[in-house]
């Protein structure tokens, strides 16, 4: 099934040169976490001059701006969606971070253009961090979705007290 993209988006992504800008947003969630990490791949505003920092608003939420690459989750028939975030000029504490969490964190991928950031073109959901990497000059988060396969089959088990009408 295609995915729902606006005109405006869908102009800019199939023009030879165009000024819209395709921004990522990534909100990082995990149980040793307050609140989730909200993380955009361009500046699109200034948020606050001391400290200087840029980032994007989105439904009321600033993410900020950092270094970063991705290439959209794949959508393959035999196996679940799956991506690389990229964290590029990090600093040395975020490599002890990745060393320090055992569990999964669950990432959402949202793409909106810089001129209306409200409006999500595209979104990725139930995502996890499946894997991190890390070297001096960056980081690499690979996440992915739970293969469907992996789903019990069936669901449940045909007992009395949950399927009376059998027995």
């Amino acid at each position: 099934m295609p995915r729902a993209v606006s005109i405006s988006a869908r102009a800019a992504f199939q023009a030879q040169q165009t000024d819209e800008v395709a921004v990522l947003l990534a909100i990082i969630t995990h149980e040793t976490l307050d609140v989730p990490v909200r993380l955009s791949s361009d500046p699109t505003v200034r948020i606050t001059t001391d400290p200087l920092v840029y980032g994007t608003r989105h439904e009321g939420m600033v993410y900020s701006f950092v270094l970063m690459s991705a290439i959209l989750p794949d959508d393959q028939d035999k196996s679940p969606p799956k991506t690389t975030l990229v964290f590029e000029n990090v600093h040395a504490d975020m490599a002890k971070v990745l060393r320090s969490v055992t569990s999964p964190a669950a990432v959402e991928l949202r793409v909106v253009l810089a001129s209306t950031p409200d409006v999500i073109e595209a979104r990725f959901t139930r995502l996890q961090a499946v894997r991190g990497s890390y070297d001096a000059n960056q980081v690499s988060l690979d996440i992915s979705r739970e293969p469907f396969t992996s789903e019990p089959m069936p669901a449940g088990r045909m007992t009395p007290d949950r399927f009376p009408g059998l027995f």
